[in-house]
């Protein structure tokens, strides 16, 4: 269906791109996490990929991106055409709530009552149109005041990820699809995954949000009154003289908490969360496991390269997935599902099993003191 939203007048996309990507140790670290990486072999980063995809909806103009001091100067490289006020920047990691909410209420200040979707700059996505018409039709729920959520097909009983319980139509003219949210679940365990998708009525959560700057400020007021008030005093001091002083005194106040349970959550539970059905391809690149997915077959046996093959020499082996980040030659013999990663100062080797694992990596080093690494 044909939406008549005019989304560039009024919708801004917001990209929050932090964390460190430590299951994708040491090809993602802590100073040059996932996102500034291109792991699908497409020539873009996943972050200026994820601008591409949403600047078709909002425009170059429309976008803005929050990220941790440390990034700054590398996501303002990787993005000239997004300008440099729409780079906004926190002192230390919050979790998600404080950085949607601080862009939710600069943006009101700047623009008034806009409309915001706040998507993760690590996510692969495929089908544009598809995941064109989700973000528009999110537009539509969230100017009859809802916060909207995208909810991706499962495809599997996934334990990885959490879950959006749907409830009935909400008989939108321009947006038929768009339900009622009845309920978020956090990541569950296999049997409730099998029973969830027995019933067809949940999507996995992807965690993203559409929905007006009021409405998401009011709910945070409402079920956070504390944190709203600390990221509206950030926000009114933003574009002033008293911005690094303000901060520096406030944010590291604000409360840690994820979008999800500040404002997701017990909004559903009052009927003011809905979800729109999306039909697109979606992988948040978890794992090296889950990356061999995104990327095409090197050979016969299913092996996966992401750089250049020539450095990579396979015998009697099948499944693996190697990343190469040197001149060395890679060589393997008679080994099968393992993962290999070789950069100048740290080489992973393990399995395709254990990828989940690669974060207990990331620990051990800095137990270890070797945070430089890390």
């Amino acid at each position: 269906m044909a939406h008549t939203v005019k989304a560039t007048d009024e919708f801004y996309a917001v990209i929050p791109a932090g964390g460190s990507g430590t299951r994708l140790w040491p090809l993602s670290r802590t100073g040059a996490p996932k996102f500034l990486h291109d792991l699908t072999g497409s020539g873009r980063t996943l972050l200026q990929a994820t601008v591409d995809r949403l600047a078709k909806v909002s425009g170059d103009e429309n976008v803005l991106v929050i990220t941790g001091n440390r990034h700054a100067a590398a996501v303002a490289r990787q993005l000239p055409e997004v300008s440099e006020g729409n780079i906004l920047t926190e002192p230390s990691p919050r979790d998600s709530m404080a950085a949607i909410g601080l862009v939710a209420a600069v943006l009101r200040n700047r623009h008034g009552d806009v409309i915001m979707g706040s998507f993760a700059a690590d996510h692969v996505i495929t089908d544009q149109p598809s995941f064109e018409h989700a973000v528009r039709s999110g537009i539509v729920a969230a100017r009859e005041g809802y916060v909207a959520t995208i909810g991706i097909a499962a495809s599997r009983p996934s334990t990885a990820f959490g879950y959006i319980h749907w409830g009935p139509s909400l008989g939108f003219e321009d947006a038929p699809e768009v339900r009622q949210v009845v309920s978020f679940t956090e990541k569950p365990d296999s049997v409730t995954a099998q029973r969830y998708l027995a019933t067809g009525e949940y999507r996995w959560n992807a965690g993203m949000f559409i929905s007006r700057v009021s409405v998401l400020l009011g709910h945070l007021e409402e079920y956070r009154p504390e944190l709203h008030a600390g990221i509206l005093e950030i926000a009114a001091a933003w574009d002033t003289d008293d911005r690094d002083v303000v901060l520096e005194r406030v944010w590291p106040s604000l409360e840690k908490i994820a979008i999800d349970h500040a404002v997701a959550e017990p909004a559903a539970a009052a009927g003011g969360v809905a979800v729109v059905p999306a039909s697109f391809g979606w992988d948040d690149v978890g794992d090296f496991n889950s990356l061999a997915a995104l990327l095409p077959a090197d050979d016969h046996r299913g092996s996966k390269v992401l750089g250049d093959p020539g450095k990579v020499v396979r015998i009697q082996s099948a499944g693996s997935v190697v990343v190469p980040r040197t001149e060395r030659v890679i060589t393997i013999l008679g080994l099968d599902d393992v993962v290999i990663v070789d950069t100048d100062d740290a080489l992973l080797v393990t399995t395709r099993a254990r990828a989940q694992n690669v974060k207990d990596v990331v620990t051990e080093l800095r137990d270890r003191g070797l945070d430089e690494l890390a």
